[in-house]
C-alpha cells in the first residue's frame, strides 16, 4: 500500500499522523529443505510482497493496534504489565514480540500501531515471520533500543517459539530482516551467517500453492528430526551438518531405512544449496533445473513430505516447461507451494498448464504468485 495512503488511515483512526513505518516481507525458499535443524545451509530470498507498521509513540503506557486486514478488531495491552495472550490471534504475534522484548530486559512505553499486509496468508511465504519482524522493527525504532537486524531476527523466532507455541526455525524471520535486494540469501543455521547471490534479472519467481489442506503433521515434522539426531549420533557427528555421504554409507549397517534416508537428504540438500549459488551466478538454467529435481526427488523419497498435490504441480509445470525451467516444492511439505524458476516470457505457459491441469487432476484449485526478489526490513521515518 501506498505510505501516504496507510497514514491516512491511520489519522483516520488515531487523530493524527504517524511517526514512522516498518517494512518487512515475506519469502520463499529457493532450495535447503529441512537443512536448518541440522545446522546446514538454506537459501531463501525475500519477497516484493510485505507487512507494512505505521505507529507512533504515545505518552501513556498502552500499545494499541489495528489491522486494515482484520477490519473492526482492535488490541490493546499495557507495555509494562505481564503480556499474555489476548482476543485476536493476529494480535498475538504483537504481544509476542512485546513479550520477548520485555524478557530480554528491553523497556517499552506506549505506541500506536497499524498494519497491513499483501503478504498472502497460508501460501507458505511467511506472513507471520513478516509480522513479526515488522513489528520488531517499529518498536526497535519508536524506543530506540539499538537492536540489530540478526537479533530483530532471534526475537521473531523467539516470539514464535516461546509465545506462539510454534517451533520453527531461524531462517523465515533472519531473511525478512536481512534479505537484500534482487538476491537470494544462503545462511549458514550453525552460525547465522549469510553470504548473498543476485538472482539474474531475467529470472522470474514464480511460487504456485496447492491449496492441498494440510493435515495434523507435527508428529511427522518431530519423528524426521528424530531420525536426523539419531542419525548423526550413529554417525559420530553432533549434527548432519557435519556429516558426508562416504561416511554415511560406510555405517549404512547400523541405520534403519528411515534414518540412512532422512540422512541422505540432508548431507546432499546442502551440497545442492551451495551448486545452486553457482548456477544462479553462472544463470544456467540447466543447472537450476537438475538441482530443484534432484531436491523434490529426494523430498518426496528420502524425506517423504510430498503429496500427491504437490508431486503432480511439479510434474505438470515440469512438463511444460521442459528445459526451459526449474520446479520443486518448496517449504515445510505435506502440501504448500512449490517453486519455479523460469523466464518471463514462459510464465503464461505456466499459468496456462496449471490451469488446465491441475483442478481436472486433484478437485483443486490453485494459486499462482509471479514474485521478484524483495529487500529486508526497513523503517522510515515520517515526521
Amino acid at each position: 500500500m501506498e505510505a501516504s495512503l496507510l497514514a491516512s488511515k491511520f489519522t483516520d483512526i488515531y487523530g493524527h499522523q504517524p511517526s514512522a513505518l516498518s517494512t518487512a516481507p515475506g519469502r520463499v525458499n529457493l532450495i535447503g529443505e529441512f537443512t536448518d535443524y541440522n545446522l546446514g545451509y538454506v537459501l531463501p530470498c525475500a519477497l516484493n510482497f510485505t507487512t507494512q507498521v505505521m505507529f507512533k509513540p504515545t505518552s501513556d503506557n498502552t500499545i494499541t493496534v489495528y489491522s486494515l486486514n482484520y477490519p473492526g478488531e482492535h488490541d490493546r495491552f499495557a507495555a509494562k504489565d505481564d503480556i499474555v495472550e489476548g482476543p485476536s490471534q493476529w494480535g498475538n504475534y504483537v504481544r509476542a514480540v512485546a513479550y520477548v522484548l520485555r524478557r530480554r530486559g528491553y523497556e517499552l512505553a506506549g505506541v500506536e500501531l497499524l498494519i497491513t499486509s499483501d503478504v498472502p496468508q497460508g501460501a507458505g511465504l511467511s506472513s507471520s515471520a513478516a509480522l513479526e519482524v515488522s513489528i520488531a522493527g517499529a518498536f526497535n525504532h519508536a524506543f530506540n533500543l539499538g537492536i540489530s537486524a540478526q537479533d530483530i531476527a532471534l526475537i521473531g523466532q523467539q516470539a514464535e517459539n516461546e509465545f506462539m507455541h510454534c517451533q520453527c526455525g531461524i531462517m523465515d524471520q533472519l531473511i525478512s530482516a536481512k534479505g537484500e535486494p534482487g538476491s537470494a540469501l544462503k545462511i549458514d543455521c550453525r552460525d547465522l551467517s549469510t553470504e548473498s547471490v543476485a538472482i539474474p534479472d531475467d529470472l522470474s519467481l514464480v511460487i504456485v500453492n496447492s491449496n492441498y489442506p494440510r493435515k495434523l503433521v507435527e508428529s511427522e515434522y518431530n519423528q524426521r528430526r528424530l531420525d536426523c539426531e539419531n542419525a548423526a549420533d550413529k554417525l559420530g557427528v553432533e549434527t548432519l551438518r557435519d556429516a558426508t555421504l562416504e561416511r554415511l554409507n560406510a555405517v549404512k549397517a547400523a541405520l534403519t531405512d528411515n534414518e540412512y534416508k532422512r540422512a541422505h537428504h540432508v548431507i546432499t540438500e546442502n551440497e545442492r544449496v551451495v551448486n545452486t549459488m553457482q548456477a544462479l551466478r553462472d544463470n544456467d538454467m540447466s543447472a537450476l533445473r537438475k538441482l530443484l529435481t534432484a531436491s523434490h526427488v529426494s523430498l518426496r523419497d528420502n524425506f517423504e513430505v510430498t503429496v500427491p498435490a504437490t508431486d503432480g504441480l511439479v510434474e505438470i509445470i515440469g512438463g511444460a516447461l521442459g528445459e526451459r525451467g526449474a520446479v520443486r516444492m518448496t517449504g515445510g511439505g505435506f502440501g504448500g507451494a512449490v517453486i519455479c524458476l523460469c523466464r518471463e516470457q514462459d510464465i503464461a505457459d505456466v499459468k496456462a498448464a496449471v490451469d488446465a491441469q491441475y483442478e481436472a487432476k486433484f478437485g483443486l484449485k490453485a494459486d499462482i504468485f509471479v514474485c521478484q526478489a524483495g529487500t529486508g526490513l526497513s523503517v522510515q521515518t515520517l515526521t
